[in-house]
C-alpha cells in the first residue's frame, strides 16, 4: 500500500504538467485562426498532393542528384563502391612497385640518387 502512494503522486505530477502543457499550447495557437485582414487577397487553397510533391519529392530529387554525383564518376572509371570492400593498398604513382628498396642508393657524396636533396 505504501508503494503505490509514490507512485500515484507521480502520475498526478505528470497529469498536470500534461495538461499545462496543452492548455499553454492552446493559448497560444489561438492568434493562428484569425481571418485575412481587409484588403488582402484571398489566397487560394493548396492541393494536398502539390505540398506532398513539394516538401517530399524535391528533397528526395536532391538526393538522388547528389548520389548520382558521387557515384556515377567511380562506376564510369569502374571502382566497387559497395560498403565493406577491403581497403586499396598504398600507391605511389611512378614510384617504386614493390619496396623503397628499389630506390638507388647514393653511390658519392654529391649524388642526387636516394631522397630529397635539401641543403641547409
Amino acid at each position: 500500500m505504501t508503494a503505490t502512494i509514490p507512485v500515484l503522486r507521480r502520475a498526478a505530477t505528470v497529469l498536470t504538467a500534461l495538461a499545462a502543457v496543452l492548455l499553454a499550447g492552446l493559448a497560444l495557437s489561438a492568434p493562428a485562426s484569425a481571418d485575412v485582414p481587409e484588403g488582402w487577397s484571398e489566397p487560394p487553397p493548396v492541393d494536398g498532393l502539390e505540398a506532398l510533391l513539394l516538401l517530399g519529392g524535391l528533397p528526395l530529387l536532391l538526393v538522388v542528384v547528389i548520389m548520382l554525383a558521387v557515384y556515377v564518376p567511380a562506376l564510369a572509371r569502374g571502382e566497387r563502391v559497395a560498403p565493406g570492400q577491403a581497403t586499396i593498398e598504398n600507391q605511389w604513382i611512378g614510384g617504386p612497385r614493390k619496396s623503397t628498396a628499389e630506390l638507388a642508393a647514393p653511390d658519392r657524396d654529391d649524388s642526387e640518387a636516394g631522397g630529397a636533396s635539401a641543403r641547409w
